[in-house]
């Protein structure tokens, strides 16, 4: 019988034997966002089409090119979020947190969908971790949220990438920025693609931005955002640089980065690694003090970035970085027999309380089987229960590591496992060289502390 359908292109399956890295990666990066005082904040996966348009930006490439619109049954447009940000804002606005103490730390992991060309680090439907910060115009928040980056990537043990940081400056300073923008690209606007001639009259700093080989080629000669920066931004980027060298934060400046979306103001920044091929960017992000106004909000300073968690998960593999063994099987439990069968269960459920992972046989297997079985899921523990075991009220459980075997009490099984379980945990910590002197009687009475 032939499959029905396929994934669809640009997607893909997370399969049991990866699904734990990704749990791994994903409450890494919620619990270092939370001693920075984040808050985790889950907003719908699809908004008004209108929110993007404003928010994104109509002259970008993801607004113009890449969002997954279309038209619901009441008539309305209706975008699947392309990126996180612009979401938040609408929540932050739409349920008052703006009247909350300042600054509003808020963080996310999410799927995103953009429609381009699948390639490595690159899908139609992806994931991203991201923190938003409203209501500080301090460029210590900018260090801040470099720092937070910096330390979830330390914290998973990445090495080898670069922070590179830069200033777009405000919308005022941007306006001399642009003039001279606009006549360097005039002079070259034969060779830009049709893309790019569009922006020049739009937004001219999108070009920068542009995939487009000759056009990239093109705009390294152009004139730098940094030499037009007023003295506030000029200030501000300074502050943000001196934050930065006081945290022992290494750093480059790049003049060429100007991010891919049209709400960012004064600081912007990109974490880039060579070891994922062309798709280096691995987070970026910045400020955007006129987003929540744009929005339709009060005037709010506010930052924040977006980690692509394929690509962090990419670069994790490609420099071999150890993630945390998958929790294995801790007892099977191969059973015959219908008494057994329903003896297995009732251990299986205590056992299951007290936060082990137990399994017995719910296909039908014979014992030999279930064996095999339990070698496969890599039990740590097996025991066999039968009509002999059930009558005379003792089995035999066996360590599968070490295949010492110990006779337990069918009646008190959960509590026999237990204490055998907690005993061997503690031998494998005084193997390590650990002292310890807990009494396996305190932890299983609840008197430890």
């Amino acid at each position: 019988m032939a499959l029905v359908t396929k994934s669809i292109k640009g997607t893909q399956d997370v399969l049991p034997g990866e699904s734990h890295k990704w749990q791994y990666l994903e409450q890494a990066v919620l619990e270092q966002a939370k001693n920075y005082g984040y808050k985790e904040i889950r907003v719908p996966v699809f908004e008004h089409t209108e929110l993007f348009q404003r928010g994104v930006g109509d002259t970008t490439d993801v607004v113009q090119k890449e969002m997954y619109t279309f038209e619901d049954k009441g008539g309305r447009s209706i975008t699947l979020r392309p990126e996180g940000t612009a979401g938040v804002v609408r929540s932050y606005l739409e349920h008052g947190l703006f009247n909350e103490p300042a600054p509003m730390k808020l963080c996310y992991t999410i799927s995103c969908y953009r429609y381009e060309k699948p390639q490595a680090g690159r899908l139609r439907e992806f994931h991203q971790f991201g923190c938003e910060c409203f209501g500080t115009q301090s460029p210590a928040a900018d260090a801040e949220v470099i720092s937070l980056i910096n330390d979830i990537f330390t914290h998973l043990g990445l090495k080898n990438y670069d922070i590179q940081i830069n200033s777009i400056g405000c919308p005022e300073c941007r306006k001399t920025y642009h003039e001279a923008l606009k006549a360097y690209f005039e002079s070259k606007k034969a060779d830009l693609c049709a893309t790019c001639n569009d922006r020049l009259d739009r937004n001219p700093m999108r070009i920068l931005d542009c995939k487009s080989p000759v056009c990239s080629d093109i705009a390294k000669d152009a004139p730098k955002v940094t030499d037009y920066l007023c003295e506030e931004c000029e200030n501000h980027f300074t502050s943000v640089k001196s934050y930065l060298d006081a945290m022992g934060i290494s750093y480059q400046v790049n003049p060429t980065i100007v991010r891919g979306l049209d709400y960012y103001t004064k600081t912007v920044f990109e974490f880039v690694s060579t070891e994922i091929g062309a798709q280096g960017t691995i987070c970026g992000g910045g400020r955007y003090d006129g987003l929540v106004e744009e929005v339709g909000g009060p005037k709010t300073p506010a930052l924040g970035f977006a980690m692509g968690l394929e690509r962090l998960m990419m670069l994790l593999k490609a420099q071999n970085v150890p993630f945390p063994e998958e929790k294995q099987c801790d007892l099977y439990i191969a059973s015959m027999g219908e008494a057994a069968n329903i003896k297995a269960a009732q251990i299986a459920t205590d056992l299951r309380q007290e936060g082990f992972t137990v399994l017995y046989d719910i296909v039908g297997r014979s014992v030999k089987a279930q064996m095999k079985f339990a070698n496969k899921v890599g039990a740590m523990f097996t025991a066999v229960l039968g009509d002999s075991e059930l009558q005379e009220g003792k089995a035999k459980l066996k360590n599968m590591e070490s295949g010492e075997e110990t006779e337990i009490s069918v009646e008190a099984f959960d509590e026999e496992f237990m204490r055998i379980s907690i005993n061997e945990s503690l031998k494998e910590l005084t193997d390590l060289g650990y002292e310890t002197d807990i009494d396996v009687n305190s932890i299983l009475s609840g008197n430890l502390f």
